[in-house]
């Protein structure tokens, strides 16, 4: 038996660092984790959550990153992730202050951008952390947790390129429907453009 109880606060802590691959939104707030239940006699946990779409091409990333968080608690056992698709995932499951952040229920978004004329053009620096978590940090010296998919999407942002490119490169590289890639890429520039790591115009 292990010397101390790991509890399920403990796991959701780890879990809330954990950024969903396409949204840069921890998979806690973002409504991801169905449930968690820990074993009291070897502490080993369970973990059912799901993703934002089936057949995510980024499925492995994201359940690699939640073994990798959950499995530095101290006197943890075995992490068994469970991917599930019911209840599917929706927008209403996300927590409310992640909704508003993510712009989700607002008339209007901070920064309107013309879909066929505005290039993103990145700004900040990346920054790998002592624990290999990465962050992008504005001029302002202020710090944004990201992943792997949200660096290459913002390295991507060269200034040569508008949204509609960006969204036609991604859904081909993804094999996902376009309409569904376009709303991902247009959220994803509205953080960075709020985070400052994006060029205004």
């Amino acid at each position: 038996m292990s010397a101390q109880q790991v509890t399920e606060d403990e796991v959701y802590s780890a879990l809330r660092k954990c950024m969903d691959p396409e949204i840069p939104v921890n998979i806690v707030e973002l409504g991801l984790v169905y449930g968690v239940q820990v074993r009291a006699e070897n502490n080993n946990v369970d973990i059912r959550m799901t993703m934002t779409t089936r057949g995510c091409p980024l499925h492995d990333t994201l359940v690699s990153d939640v073994k990798r968080y959950v499995g530095k608690i101290n006197g943890i056992g075995n992490i068994d992730v469970q991917i599930v698709w019911d209840p599917p995932w929706s927008i209403e499951k996300m927590d409310p202050g992640a909704r508003e952040k993510m712009g989700f229920g607002k008339p209007k978004l901070r920064f309107q951008v013309d879909y066929e004329k505005y290039q993103p053009s990145k700004k900040g620096r990346l920054i790998k952390q002592e624990d290999g978590s990465l962050a992008l940090l504005n001029d302002k010296e202020q710090g944004f947790m990201v992943n792997q998919a949200i660096v290459d999407f913002w390295d991507t942002c060269d200034g040569t390129k508008t949204i509609n490119q960006l969204t036609d490169q991604f859904s081909g590289k993804l094999a996902l429907p376009r309409e569904q890639v376009e709303q991902e890429v247009v959220q994803l520039v509205q953080q960075l453009l709020e985070g400052e790591l994006l060029k205004a115009s």
